[in-house]
């Protein structure tokens, strides 16, 4: 044979390495819109509030403990679900994860009495913790170079669906009543349709690495000390409980806030706080591609730590000076749970699905927990001191100065 020929035929490891830096820019987008459908949904919950308040006679206290419960059951499943399919991969389990938030819907609609609207609130949960690890895994596989921007492109599906969500209760399902929540299982189902397509490229996805693995001779990554690791992932913890129960409270006493303050309709503060979630979409997708440039670190500085101004002055506002102030904290924000991810996955390269799990799950534990804990406080000193109180919490965000510069140092 002759060198001409040697030389045109590529190294197995090179034909790893090219496929792996591709990015699949078609299964990220399904996985986004799969995310969208799925936050949808998800979104319906805590827009239903105003209505569940009024027609079964629920409390703050009780509306907090229905997000409790629908977080906590995510929470608590994520980092599971992850830690098994690191090493028992499960390409049809999201499929699988969209048909329990099918039931759950179906069931959220009938249901008239507390007990049960805790259980549907659980089932959607479930199909959430199934979802949120095995997407971002399929989103890590086709991101190639662009993790961030992969992890933008998979957050903006959902953060769009979480906006998405309130402005659809608002049209059609506060005016027509709760039963009108059924109609929304025709979303979840064509979620489990193309859940399943992706499902079937994870397969083949997983035979080729398979195939490619066996004759690789790629190094991995050197770890940091356990020591660097372990404060690392303490701070970035505490970064995500400063955004998590800030954004909750946004998320679910916003209407609120702004139908005591000042005495607009419910259904108008839906709309506000459409204005607000839509932000956050439109922000979340600058976060990865920029986190690509700069830095993960840089990103979550200013995501996090950036927000502080805005949230202390939202509390005096006029309304219209309220509804701008929350658009910039949507955008500022939005870009940090991206950039966390990410780092805390090139913190611990090869434990894709279980980071994933853990920060999904720790952003839905200690949103439901915020959530409950809010409302009770609400119940007794009122939402507007709730709002007060929770301006202060974006400044946390002066522990990024703990972070290691992990991205530099594996450069050099």
């Amino acid at each position: 044979m002759s060198s001409s020929t040697l030389s045109e035929a590529p190294a197995p490891e090179k034909t790893a390495t090219s496929s792996a830096e591709q990015t699949v820019f078609a299964v990220l987008f399904a996985i986004s819109f799969s995310h969208l459908l799925n936050d949808t949904i998800q979104a319906l919950i805590p827009s239903l509030y105003p209505l569940l308040k009024e027609s079964q006679g629920l409390t703050f206290g009780q509306l907090g403990m229905v997000t409790l419960t629908f977080q906590c059951t995510a929470s608590l499943l994520q980092p599971l679900v992850g830690l098994y399919t690191d090493k028992r991969p499960l390409p049809y389990s999201l499929a699988v994860g969209m048909g329990l938030t099918l039931v759950g819907l179906l069931m959220l609609s009938q249901a008239h009495n507390y007990p049960m609207i805790i259980v549907s609130a659980a089932l959607v949960g479930m199909g959430s913790a199934v979802f949120h690890p095995e997407a971002s895994r399929v989103a890590h596989m086709a991101a190639g170079r662009s993790r961030g921007l992969a992890q933008s492109l998979f957050q903006v599906g959902g953060n769009a669906g979480s906006a998405l969500g309130p402005l659809l209760a608002a049209l059609f399902i506060v005016p027509n009543g709760q039963g009108h929540v059924a109609w929304f299982s025709l979303v979840a189902g064509l979620g489990m349709f193309v859940l399943w397509h992706i499902g079937t490229w994870v397969s083949r996805r997983l035979q080729h690495q398979s195939r490619s693995a066996s004759t690789s001779s790629l190094k991995p990554l050197k770890l940091l000390p356990t020591k660097v690791i372990v404060y690392s992932l303490l701070v970035l913890v505490a970064l995500t409980f400063s955004k998590y129960v800030y954004l909750v409270s946004l998320t679910n006493y916003y209407t609120f806030y702004l139908m005591e303050r000042f005495h607009v309709s419910v259904q108008a503060s839906q709309i506000y706080l459409f204005a607000f979630l839509f932000a956050v979409a439109v922000g979340t997708i600058a976060g990865g591609p920029i986190g690509d440039r700069i830095g993960r670190k840089r990103v979550i500085w200013v995501s996090i730590l950036g927000v502080a101004p805005f949230s202390l002055w939202l509390p005096y506002a006029s309304l219209p000076v309220t509804v701008v102030l929350t658009v910039v904290i949507g955008l500022v924000l939005a870009s940090a749970f991206s950039a966390i991810l990410v780092y805390a996955q090139e913190l611990l390269p090869g434990k894709v699905g279980l980071i994933a799990g853990l920060f999904f799950g720790l952003a839905f534990g200690i949103a439901g927990i915020g959530a409950a804990v809010l409302g009770k406080v609400a119940d007794h000193v009122g939402i507007i001191d709730v709002f007060h109180g929770c301006a202060w919490l974006p400044l946390i965000g002066m522990l990024t100065i703990l972070l290691p510069d992990i991205e530099g140092s594996r450069k050099k």
